[in-house]
């Protein structure tokens, strides 16, 4: 493993919470990768995260396309977001790192930010936009910023664009996965560990194949059902943190302990909330044939060289979660336009073949999917500085 080309730790002088900030790797001097704000951050998990970052980037690099592959970052908060000072926070934390998301780190949502409030923290903290350190690669920086802010606008059955496309590309992942196995989607069950913007997502355009979705697990613990959970109605009573009211539950749903999301009776799981929820222990409750990792980093590895043992296939976090960093960088670059069936239709397409390709290569070389995504992405590395020049 290589040391990234820059790691950071600040801490807060009014509440001593700490933050991150990791950037991995640099192509054409600037780099990508989410905030995120949980309790229990640590800078070896940013570290993990801004890996990853440069390897999702290389994996969509089209020299076709118009959108300019980056470099790899993450940025982390430790802090419950839910806290009454995590706002206060966010602002002072991105003050103090406002030099670098000024000339190289483009950011975004994570886990436990929004994206409307990590643009209202950025315009406080005097940013004229989280992504500002691309502009310069922009041939026509003023419709660019126009095409975002309409993609940013546009809402599907009441959720916007931007919050529904990374779970497509995530269904799209796993559906890519039946269908090389010719496993039909009806009959195929889900259990999603997490119901926020991927969770939720996911859920839906899963559903919305034939699939059926028989767990849900939130905060407060999980929602299971073995005829089907109704998730459009989950999904309508949800919160912001992704916790639904229990009032909407129907007869049949039943209220389960947190962790019974693992061993609920499923084909295929998907974590889509914290890191490192699979662990050596936990994995033992796993019956599904797949996991699909819609999280980062949601499965340990020691855990997985156990589930491969055991012919569970792990769809990796670089391929799986990629579509959501991908779509912000196909729509600003202008690949593809402020419209949803445009969208989802590129990102299918993307997806379908980034993820037959991985499998196929892992096939081929008897590896699994992780390391084969990975043996693509450090295929790529030296294309793209090659092309672009030579940044770590």
């Amino acid at each position: 493993m290589t040391t990234p080309l820059l790691s950071l730790t600040w801490t807060d002088s009014i509440t001593g919470h700490q933050g991150f900030l990791v950037i991995d790797r640099l192509v054409r001097g600037v780099c990508s990768g989410g905030l995120r704000m949980r309790e229990g951050c640590t800078l070896d998990e940013v570290t993990g995260l801004a890996r990853g970052m440069s390897m999702k980037e290389a994996l969509h690099y089209d020299p076709e396309g118009r959108y300019v592959p980056l470099g790899g970052a993450k940025g982390g908060i430790d802090c419950d977001p839910r806290d009454p000072a995590a706002y206060g926070l966010l602002v002072r934390y991105l003050r103090a790192v406002r030099p670098y998301l000024e000339s190289v780190w483009a950011t975004g949502e994570d886990l436990g930010l929004s994206q409307d409030l990590v643009d209202r923290a950025a315009a406080e903290a005097g940013l004229v936009s989280c992504v500002q350190s691309v502009y310069p690669l922009l041939d026509d920086e003023e419709a660019a910023r126009r095409r975002l802010a309409d993609a940013f606008a546009v809402r599907v059955d009441g959720i916007g664009l931007d919050a529904l496309v990374g779970g497509c590309g995530v269904a799209e992942a796993a559906l890519t996965a039946l269908d090389r196995v010719g496993v039909p989607y009806a009959g195929t069950r889900v259990a999603v560990q997490g119901f926020g913007t991927m969770g939720g997502a996911t859920a839906r355009f899963l559903a919305r194949a034939g699939l059926t979705v028989v767990a849900v697990a939130d905060l407060k613990g999980t929602i299971a059902n073995p005829a089907g959970l109704d998730v459009e109605a989950l999904l309508a009573a949800r919160d912001s943190y992704g916790l639904v009211d229990r009032a909407a539950l129907r007869p049949g749903d039943r209220e389960l302990p947190g962790e019974e999301w693992l061993s609920v009776a499923a084909e295929v799981l998907v974590p889509a909330a914290v890191s490192y929820a699979v662990d050596t222990v936990n994995q033992e409750r796993i019956t599904a044939r797949w996991i699909v990792e819609a999280a980062n980093m949601p499965v340990l590895p020691e855990a997985e060289a156990v589930l491969a043992a055991r012919g569970v296939t792990v769809l990796p976090d670089v391929v799986v979660n990629s579509g959501t960093n991908a779509w912000w960088w196909w729509t600003l670059f202008g690949d593809i336009g402020p419209d949803a069936r445009e969208a989802f239709a590129h990102t299918r397409r993307a997806m379908r073949a980034l993820t037959g390709q991985m499998l196929s290569r892992a096939e081929a070389d008897g590896s699994s999917p992780r390391v084969a995504a990975h043996a693509i992405a450090a295929d790529r590395h030296p294309v793209i500085e090659e092309r672009y020049g030579q940044y770590r």
